[in-house]
């Protein structure tokens, strides 16, 4: 398993994938395929928490670093399914430094935040409680996601919380948040991902975007623009697309 912690410390690239299908023989597939990390999200999908802590459990088997891109900037949500063991969070409409603040102090515990202390699967059902206060100190992740046009106008002030480890760039609700869902090379979005890049490139603040469509050049394209923390696709894309392309390419598509 990569230490995310130190590769996004570094701005070394990693690409991760996201999980919106509660099978564990989804997260197990995709694990093997060679991401260093993979989102279950429950923003966009009915994975339960009962679910999550399996597809958290898939994952961190077999190598890979679980993340979890929450409902909302929710403390109780945060608490849950840092002890059913993500390694770390994904904060939708994080739009001011307050909520930054928020999200990280509700991932670590005092003195550096104020997580309330317990005994789950992170902690290994309390046999390993000590063992998570150390790692939980220096391993455990915090991306906030810069996803609407207040909180690209706060970009720097967001990025410079400490305990903020990266960001990622939502390009469907930024868009949208400007009036121009899903045009993104419209020259308005374009200059908000430019603000974006710029402000994380004088900060050293490493982060990305979400290529939501399966499409290899376009991830070509986001390492390319110096993006180095990179989500490529979902894997409901992916399966739809596979699904599609077998018609189109012996042209019987109906």
């Amino acid at each position: 398993m990569i230490n995310l912690k130190s590769k996004l410390s570094k701005q070394e690239l990693s690409i991760g994938s996201w999980i919106t299908l509660a099978h564990p023989a989804i997260a197990e597939i995709m694990s093997n395929a060679g991401f260093d990390w993979l989102v279950v999200d429950l923003e966009h999908s009915v994975i339960s928490l009962r679910e999550a802590e399996e597809l958290i459990r898939t994952i961190e088997l077999s190598g890979v670093v679980p993340l979890v891109r929450l409902t909302s900037n929710n403390p109780d949500q945060i608490k849950r399914v840092m002890d059913a063991g993500a390694h770390g969070i994904i904060v939708p409409m994080v739009n001011s430094v307050e909520s930054a603040m928020k999200a990280v102090n509700h991932v670590k515990y005092p003195n550096v935040g104020v997580r309330s202390f317990g005994l789950a699967r992170a902690q290994k059902y309390g046999v390993e409680f000590h063992e998570y206060m150390n790692w939980q100190q220096d391993n455990t992740v915090v991306i906030v996601q810069i996803e609407h046009i207040k909180a690209v106008r706060k970009v720097r002030d967001i990025l410079n919380v400490d305990g903020v480890d990266g960001f990622i760039i939502g390009p469907y609700d930024l868009s949208g948040s400007m009036g121009i869902p899903g045009q993104f090379d419209h020259p308005d979005f374009l200059k908000a991902i430019k603000t974006i890049t710029k402000a994380a490139k004088e900060l050293q603040k490493p982060g990305g975007i979400h290529v939501v469509e399966p499409n290899p050049e376009e991830l070509s394209n986001a390492i390319d623009q110096g993006h180095n923390f990179i989500a490529y696709s979902v894997d409901i894309r992916m399966l739809d697309n596979m699904c599609r392309d077998v018609f189109i390419k012996t042209q019987i598509l109906k």
